[in-house]
């Protein structure tokens, strides 16, 4: 071995030992537990609703919060809660349903269709459009419910699942997300192969570009789902009549029919039915999450 392969070894070894070091994870105890802070935090209330959905009216007053009581009867529970009141918990269901796959199915169909033409067609007035989607972005839902539902009165839409329906068909963050994602993951060259083959506009849409949109498009559905399954001020203000409620508008005047003046004994259904409302919406979530990760990563990064 001559002196300088020996040298080279020897400043070869540090190197690669400080890059190791360098890949390697670094370890953090404080952000280790402010991660957990941010677990318990989020599963204490799951875990307390879970609990005591399993206890009678009684135990939910007489055991700790947290811990189940001498009556089991979380089966008991979900039947009295689906059958109360001649099963208008399955009525609200179906209305968030109803709202859910028309709203939210809709408006990520709208939004991908105008992100992807916004992202991939040029033409007069683009920023200006550009402009107003950021704007309607920073506007709060909340701050338009009023004045749509003054429209609405006029129109004669309110108490009629179009009062819901319609405002739930527009997501300008879902159009300004595809509009993002559509710009890096759908290649120009390959719209202009399929130009150069005959393919139209629609044929090159459904056929090419909505594939390289999926995990975009899921993740525009998975946040038109939870907002419009969490709806709550707009089908407040917009239904009067019961049987167009949604579970959350329902839960509520169950709630309210449990710790009014003249409380019935129904708190112990008001949490059962709370429990029967997130579980779809957990599910959904669980199921979709490598799509939703994907879709947000893959629009940050360039191809």
């Amino acid at each position: 071995m001559t002196t300088t392969d020996a040298s080279s070894r020897g400043r070869g070894g540090p190197t690669r030992r400080r890059a190791a070091s360098v890949l390697r994870p670094r370890k953090s105890v404080a952000f280790t537990i402010l991660m957990a802070i941010f677990v318990v935090y989020a599963l204490v209330p799951l875990l307390w609703l879970v609990i005591n959905a399993t206890k009678t009216q009684a135990g939910l007053f007489s055991s700790f919060g947290l811990w189940f009581s001498d009556d089991f009867v979380i089966f008991q529970n979900i039947w009295e809660t689906l059958t109360y009141d001649d099963g208008i918990f399955l009525r609200w269901l179906g209305n968030t349903l109803l709202y859910v796959v028309v709203g939210a199915g809709g408006a990520t169909l709208l939004a991908t269709l105008a992100g992807y033409g916004l992202a991939k067609f040029r033409f007069a007035g683009r920023r200006a459009i550009f402009a107003v989607v950021l704007g309607a972005i920073a506007v709060p839902g909340t701050a338009l419910a009023v004045p749509t539902f003054l429209m609405f009165s006029q129109l004669g839409l309110t108490n009629t699942p179009w009062a819901i329906i319609i405002p739930s068909l527009i997501s300008p963050f879902g159009l300004y997300l595809i509009w993002v994602y559509a710009v890096d993951s759908v290649p120009t060259e390959l719209l202009e192969a399929a130009r150069m083959d005959g393919a139209g506009e629609f044929r090159t849409f459904f056929t090419i570009s909505i594939r390289l949109l999926a995990p975009g498009i899921v993740t525009v559905l998975l946040f038109t789902v939870v907002a419009t399954w969490n709806n709550y001020f707009l089908p407040l203000i917009m239904l009067s009549d019961p049987t167009w409620y949604p579970l959350t508008v329902g839960l509520n005047q169950w709630n309210a029919q449990a710790t009014g003046v003249s409380a019935q004994p129904i708190y112990n259904l008001v949490i059962t039915g709370s429990l029967l409302t997130i579980i779809p919406i957990v599910v959904a979530f669980l199921g979709l999450q490598r799509f939703w990760q994907s879709g947000l990563s893959a629009g940050s990064v360039k191809q």
